[in-house]
């Protein structure tokens, strides 16, 4: 077993025990090591976030918090295949980049032979080039409609004409092409940006009131569209 089995196996048996302690004595003879090593294991999970903790006494040891950690992923090579293509549909998109972190962080908990059988199966496989993704950073959109803040958009419309605005931020609509759906001050209405049209976006200090604006309701002629709470089951 090398080290990085290693760590995850030690977090998988503390998170079956939990909320019991494990000693590194008792764990070190569990993975054949020594306890200095069990224990610079253990440090070094500590730094990459995992919640462990150290319970003290003759019964202590260490513990890891079981609410905050994963079970392990059991996820198969076209799962994982599907997985790429999703990401790349994502291209364009304000979720891109997440998505291709997420990607990441499940390859990265597959075991070795399960990784690359999927490597070998998502190299037979060929997509169509996406466009560059906009030239705007997703995450200023994200974190306004997380938090209502208004936004600043310089962008332009379908003629290549550049205008100012500002808009309260009301959701994503994607397709074809990813739309940042708002109320436009200046028009008093609701209105969609392509992001890709969009040069820069600000967001100000101002929060704004929430709107009971439906988005299920947008009239887009030719195509219907359903939430993500819908598709995963979550309305």
């Amino acid at each position: 077993m090398n080290r990085t089995e290693r760590l995850y196996a030690l977090v998988e048996e503390l998170r079956a025990v939990s909320p019991r302690p494990r000693s590194a004595r008792w764990l070190a003879e569990r993975f054949g090591v020594s306890t200095r090593t069990i224990e610079r294991d253990l440090g070094a999970l500590q730094q990459s976030g995992v919640p462990l903790y150290a319970e003290p006494g003759r019964s202590g040891g260490y513990v890891v918090d079981k609410d905050h950690t994963l079970p392990p992923l059991t996820i198969t090579a076209p799962e994982a295949a599907a997985l790429a293509v999703a990401v790349h549909r994502l291209s364009g998109s304000p979720f891109a980049e997440d998505a291709r972190s997420a990607l990441h962080k499940v390859l990265a908990v597959m075991p070795q032979r399960d990784r690359q059988a999927a490597r070998e199966l998502a190299g037979r496989i060929r997509v169509p080039v996406e466009p560059a993704p906009p030239s705007v950073l997703p995450h200023t959109l994200r974190e306004a409609l997380s938090t209502g803040r208004l936004l600043h958009l310089h962008h332009a419309d379908a003629q290549g004409e550049a205008r100012d605005g500002l808009v309260e931020p009301l959701g994503f609509l994607g397709g074809e092409h990813w739309y940042l759906i708002g109320w436009c001050r200046s028009s008093s209405a609701v209105r969609g940006f392509r992001l890709d049209r969009i040069r820069e976006a600000r967001a100000l200090e101002e929060t704004a009131e929430p709107r009971p604006v439906d988005l299920s309701e947008l009239d887009l002629p030719g195509r219907d569209f359903v939430g993500l709470d819908e598709l995963w089951g979550l309305a």
